[in-house]
């Protein structure tokens, strides 16, 4: 039972003594009593010591997990969550165990009395669809050895995302719930694992392999994790000792991308252990890439798992890096991990001080105006959710903005408030205080107010609880710095203001963070002849942003602009040659197959941005290498098979779609696509799949490949065409 039975006789007893009108009241009071009365008030679970197998063919998962755990006050139950397991046998201190399992939680029904070091163990089978992704290569495909293999091969790996670990193990979808979780993890001897804690040994077999890891502190379920793939590893020590893995895909996939991929890591690590002032908490921190990641990153204890579309060179690096992902996952092992939060009610305490965390790295690495930039965008993009309507950080529904970027604000707001030495000695007070528990907002506001000796009510309210964010306070702070300052002035100048700003401040055009400001006056400039002038020095600037922002807002190219544009044909940045290459093809098609030409041999991103574009126009220029158009379709068609990664199928199906140019190769990948386990992909497919159906040539076409299909494929296309009719 959750609470004792003298708090349930007390209820039914007003229940039948009070007037009706209560009669509700008191049975939300009932089962609001069941809600908060978290197991954990009953139950300690101490140490949780995972076997496994992963099996890559079957998708399956084998294996048990034993508990020891204490009970604080007798129960008469005591609840499991696992996902859609066979469980094969429950065990407690060595006794079969008498237990009930409705496909979501095992219940555990016994008369646990007061004692300690109990022993369950849980033996199980699952095949999971959450929270556990097999990643497949198709080494058969005969068509994919023709062009650039994708990146990684095959991989298992993690995303417990809060509450989703039950799924792949006997857990606890309670993040109040504290373990020490030692793995041990076997997997096919050709591949490499990666997990929490520290590696102890592996007993090595002829075809599998088993890696056992240990931790020392508790933590919450969902941040379990491994991965399971082929990866080489960098070693680096940060200066308090901490040993850093830093995995990349094994040559000759990602060795030159190595260093500008964890650039700066050593950097962040030493710089957030010296401001946070607590030492990091756990025995050594990795760092792994993943094909097809749910999300940018994701801060499990001690290895976060990243998204590979951060795997850059250093061309790559200069649009589109991980330092402020690796910053932020890196400041969850503090905030997040050593204490996580109570509810959703407080998940700023775990969002909005790793994004202000990662923000003062960044300001570390990048300097003060880009500090100072992010806040600027941050508080923009606020004050219009404001005008809209705006959502308190309070809320347990509200949007990433909020949790993120107006936790950080809050951060930002409240150490200017208390000043930097009080802020500095809360924030270590609070982590010792409620290291390895969990906590809610007042648990810090309390401490701040004693280390600052202010009152912070009022700051609570307009920072934290209302709806409207504060902007003009956030415009009164923004006035700090000399960049933000001038873009705030910019925000209510008109057109003729801002081009004389500039025609009196030539330096805009130099200096990395300038620009933002370069970058404001651009989008809201008409080409006219005043407007030439200023495109031109951009696109002239030796600041690698300044010119990109010129290609991107220019609405037409005039005929003076050419030469400086073109130059940009073969600018180091992956972003800007592909705008270039397309804005020059649409408005100078007499001179498309020079343009063609001279990106040929360029890929850009993880993504190939510049490759499949090229790809894309090189099919469609009438004349343009006629004897391998063919191949440059196949090529096209191949990036859409599910062996690659998400970004580049979707930018391919984007530009076959665009050129009407589907064949039901690339049908028939969509389908697969549309039930990917990335959500946003296969939103997107879907989307398109129904723009296709909507077209009547496309539409017969897809009826009629409906035997190609699998069964599961042919019931769901079915639908979609039922629904279109």
């Amino acid at each position: 039972m959750l609470f004792s039975y003298c708090q349930l006789l007390l209820i039914w007893y007003r229940i039948y003594n009070e007037p009706m009108k209560h009669v509700f009241f008191y049975i939300f009071l009932f089962f609001s009593s069941a809600i908060l009365a978290q197991q954990t008030t009953f139950v300690d679970f101490k140490k949780g010591e995972v076997a496994i197998s992963v099996h890559p063919e079957s998708k399956s998962v084998r294996g048990s997990i034993t508990y020891t755990f204490d009970v604080l006050q007798s129960t008469d139950s005591i609840v499991i969550d696992a996902k859609n397991m066979t469980i094969s046998s429950v065990f407690i201190n060595e006794k079969s165990a008498d237990y009930e399992y409705d496909g979501k939680k095992i219940y555990l029904n016994e008369n646990f009395n007061k004692s300690n070091l109990n022993i369950l163990k849980i033996s199980y089978l699952c095949n999971p669809k959450q929270a556990l992704y097999f990643i497949e290569d198709d080494k058969n495909d005969l068509i994919l050895n023709r062009f650039d293999a994708p990146r990684g091969g095959r991989q298992i790996w993690t995303q417990g995302q809060g509450k989703y670990t039950s799924n792949w193990l006997p857990s606890f979808d309670d993040m109040n719930e504290k373990v020490e979780f030692d793995l041990s993890i076997t997997a096919p001897s050709t591949f490499k694992v990666i997990a929490n804690g520290k590696l102890l040994k592996k007993d090595s077999g002829d075809e599998q392999q088993t890696w056992h890891f240990d931790m020392q502190n508790p933590m919450s379920s969902y941040l379990l994790a491994f991965v399971v793939g082929n990866y080489d590893v960098k070693e680096e020590l940060s200066e308090s000792g901490i040993p850093m893995e830093l995995y990349f895909y094994p040559p000759p996939a990602d060795t030159a991308m190595v260093e500008p991929t964890y650039r700066y890591t050593k950097r962040i690590f030493d710089f957030l252990e010296d401001e946070i002032g607590v030492p990091f908490p756990w025995q050594n921190y990795k760092q792994v890439p993943v094909k097809d990641f749910l999300y940018s990153g994701m801060e499990n204890t001690s290895l976060t798992i990243f998204s590979d579309a951060y795997v850059v060179d250093s061309t790559g690096f200069t649009d589109k890096n991980y330092v402020s992902v690796n910053a932020h996952e890196l400041a969850h092992q503090w905030f997040g991990d050593l204490i996580t939060e109570q509810s959703g009610t407080h998940h700023w305490l775990q969002e909005g001080f790793a994004t202000y965390y990662a923000l003062l790295a960044e300001e570390e690495v990048f300097g003060n105006d880009h500090y100072y930039l992010q806040l600027y965008q941050s508080a923009k993009q606020l004050d219009m959710m404001s005008q809209n309507e705006g959502e308190g950080l309070m809320n347990p529904k509200a949007s990433s903005l909020t949790f993120y970027q107006r936790g950080a604000w809050v951060l930002h707001a409240l150490r200017d408030k208390v000043g930097g030495k009080a802020f500095q000695l809360a924030v270590r007070n609070y982590l010792n205080a409620f290291a390895f528990k969990n906590v809610v907002t007042d648990d810090f506001i309390k401490i701040v107010e004693t280390e600052s000796g202010q009152d912070l009510d009022d700051f609570v309210q307009r920072w934290l609880v209302n709806k409207e964010f504060p902007i003009e306070k956030a415009r009164t702070l923004l006035q700090k710095n000399k960049l933000t300052k001038t873009l705030l002035q910019f925000d209510t100048a008109d057109q003729s203001e801002l081009t004389d700003f500039v025609a009196e401040n030539d330096s805009i055009f130099s200096g990395k963070d300038n620009y933002a400001l370069v970058e404001n006056v651009l989008r809201r400039l008409q080409t006219d002849s005043v407007g030439i002038k200023i495109y031109k020095k951009a696109l002239q600037s030796d600041v690698l942003k300044t010119r990109q922002a010129a290609v991107l807002y220019i609405d037409s190219i005039p005929q003076q602009l050419k030469p400086d544009v073109e130059k940009l044909l073969n600018d180091s940045s992956y972003i800007t040659v592909e705008n270039t290459l397309l804005k020059l093809w649409i408005y100078f098609p007499e001179d498309r197959i020079k343009y063609l030409d001279t990106t040929k041999g360029k890929s850009g991103f993880n993504n190939k941005n510049i490759r499949v574009l090229w790809l894309a126009l090189a099919v469609i220029t009438p004349g343009y290498d006629n004897n391998n158009k063919v191949s440059y379709y196949e090529e096209l068609i191949n990036y859409t098979h599910p062996n690659y990664n998400f970004e580049l199928r979707q930018l391919a199906f984007q530009y076959l779609y665009e050129v009407r140019a589907f064949n039901e190769k690339a049908l028939c990948h969509l389908i697969q696509a549309c039930h990917h386990h990335t959500w946003q992909f296969s939103k997107f497919s879907r989307e398109l799949l129904d723009s296709l159906i909507a077209q009547e040539d496309y539409k017969k076409v897809l009826q009629n490949m409906l035997n190609k299909l699998n069964e599961n494929e042919q019931d769901f296309l079915k639908e979609k065409l039922k629904t279109k009719e």
